[in-house]
């Protein structure tokens, strides 16, 4: 473990982690994997634990502790092999939370945030739309207001927590005319009359739900306007960071996990009368996907040491997740031909695996996506600029 950035304490929490997960979530990992369902008592086990709090204010019930912390949840959530089981906590924990947290007042805090790091209620966030994900601006969710109420219109899709969450934080357009200004964020509760889900079946990530929700006529109160009005595509960008940054620690840390499987593989498995990590050509290859892991993990922990001193990280979140999810498609990909036909094979960890890490170049803004922000602010010197 790196000291430059992890303390004996965070030693300790991660090996309390480890026993929790093993404990507590492997026993039922192939049972939610199965069914896309993962049952709500282990929420209320991670909240009893405290581990949807760690970087939330003590005032509603969080740790409020150094974004070490989060960073080791991220990277055990990702050595237990279910990459949506591992969605479901994190989306509810650093993407619907944070908004939460950040541009809701205390009313909506003490009435989500609380429950929420209790493990008592389970939160999602809706951002990407049928038409358009990346293209935040181009959204067409509506949110009219009507005297002391907003009557919400539209679709969102890819939803993560989109059917068993029991509150949504909501990206809708107030003044549509203005486009990525004329966005707000909303929060409201799943049995709101109007909002229906439809559960989404997938490639990877099968202990997670993800669904396509639709907002028909849905009204709430003005109140639950989390933030200013016109303000949400700032907020969505400058939580985008945060959402980067988790998924390219996902990525370094299920590439470490692929590693570590093959490694031991291979010096168990024997042909020709030698095991196969004595052959200079399998040797090499793991060399070479070893080294790309290691600067991706040592890139990442040096954008969380910034993000953690409240520095603005945009580009670095980006080329942390457009690096990290690559390289761990590639050592995905790579760890599963060192098993040969075991590696096809649904006994073993890395058919899962690579499903599951397929998904990490896509979510939380594309490949492609990522190096155009990356090209606007190195070629064109465009300067986002955090939400005030």
């Amino acid at each position: 473990m790196n000291s430059m950035y992890f303390t004996e304490e965070h030693q300790l929490f991660r090996q309390s982690l480890k026993d929790f997960l093993n404990k507590e979530v492997v026993p039922h990992i192939e049972k939610w994997e199965k069914t896309g369902t993962v049952e709500r008592f282990i929420w209320e086990k991670f909240g009893e634990m405290g581990f949807f709090g760690l970087a939330y204010p003590e005032e509603y019930g969080g740790l409020n502790l150094d974004l070490f912390y989060t960073v080791i949840l991220l990277e055990e959530l990702q050595k237990i092999n279910s990459g949506g089981f591992a969605a479901n906590i994190w989306a509810h924990t650093y993407l619907a939370m944070t908004h939460v947290n950040k541009e809701g007042d205390h009313a909506i805090k003490e009435k989500y945030l609380v429950p929420s790091i209790t493990g008592k209620k389970i939160g999602c966030l809706c951002v990407t739309e049928p038409f358009g994900g990346s293209d935040v601006a181009g959204m067409r969710s509506t949110a009219v207001k009507k005297g002391d109420t907003y009557v919400i219109n539209g679709s969102k899709t890819f939803i993560t927590n989109g059917v068993y969450s029991d509150y949504l934080v909501v990206a809708a357009k107030t003044s549509p005319e203005l486009g990525n200004k004329g966005i707000s964020i909303f929060i409201m509760d799943r049995d709101t009359p109007g909002i229906s889900s439809t559960k989404l079946d997938k490639l990877g990530w099968r202990a997670s739900d993800t669904a396509e929700i639709a907002f028909d006529n849905v009204t709430i109160p003005a109140s639950n306007l989390m933030g200013e009005e016109g303000q949400g595509f700032p907020y969505i960008m400058q939580h985008f960071a945060l959402e980067r940054l988790i998924m390219g620690v996902n990525a370094h840390a299920r590439a470490e996990y692929a590693l570590d499987y093959a490694q031991q593989y291979m010096s168990e498995r024997q042909t020709f009368g030698k095991t196969i990590n004595k052959y200079q050509a399998l040797r090499h290859a793991f060399a070479d996907a070893y080294s790309y892991m290691e600067v991706c993990r040592e890139y990442n922990y040096s954008v969380a040491y910034k993000l953690n001193k409240g520095e603005y990280v945009v580009k670095e979140a980006t080329v942390s997740k457009l690096q990290s999810t690559k390289m761990a498609d590639e050592v995905a990909y790579q760890c599963l031909q060192f098993l040969g036909g075991y590696g096809y094979m649904e006994d073993y960890p890395m058919a899962r695996l690579l499903r599951d890490s397929r998904l990490g170049p896509i979510g939380g803004g594309t490949s492609e996506i990522l190096r155009e922000i990356i090209a606007k602010m190195v070629i064109d010197k465009k300067d986002y600029k955090p939400a005030t």
